[in-house]
């Protein structure tokens, strides 16, 4: 009985002891690396949207339907629609020209999410026809959708002070 008793215990401990070999489980490359490349296209799309800042059409096609804009002083716009209107609206005016280039792309290692920050000039008439420029920055969040980057938040600022209130007096 002992001798029964230790070979059984023998075996459990072989069985239970022992490594037995595992099945290798494949796992899956890692995906390449396209963050230079698509850096890279962000760059150009933007050097593009910049050369339609004159046909809002255009202009929006660069935003996804989702997209919100933050625009100085103003609320957020939603939707590719009132997004289109409000820069209809802006491109209207006499003597508008906007132009603007990114100091900085980066594109999350997924791939799929990115942002752009940079800096612009928009040009316009004042109400009394007197020509002004505002300089800036921006911000704008980028997605990829079926392999295109569109852009799902962008918000400027202006860099020069805002006026001063109605009936302040100006300080010498």
């Amino acid at each position: 009985m002992r001798r029964m008793l230790s070979c059984l215990g023998l075996a459990i401990v072989l069985a239970f002891g022992c490594d037995a070999p595992q099945p290798q489980t494949q796992q899956a490359a890692p995906a390449p690396d396209t963050r230079a490349a698509d850096e890279a296209a962000i760059g150009s799309t933007e050097a593009t949207w910049s050369k339609t800042a004159n046909n809002a059409d255009q202009f929006v096609s660069f935003y996804s339907d989702d997209a919100v804009v933050l625009p100085p002083n103003s609320p957020a716009v939603s939707g590719k629609e009132t997004i289109k209107k409000m820069f209809t609206d802006m491109m209207s005016a006499p003597g508008f020209a906007l132009s603007f280039q990114p100091t900085k792309v980066e594109v999350a290692k997924s791939g799929d999410l990115a942002y752009t920050q940079g800096t612009y000039e928009m040009s316009m008439n004042d109400p009394k026809g007197k020509p002004m420029t505002d300089k800036g920055k921006y911000l704008t969040v980028w997605r990829k959708q079926g392999g295109d980057w569109k852009a799902v938040q962008d918000m400027f600022s202006s860099d020069q002070a805002p006026p001063a209130p109605a009936g302040a007096k100006k300080s010498d």
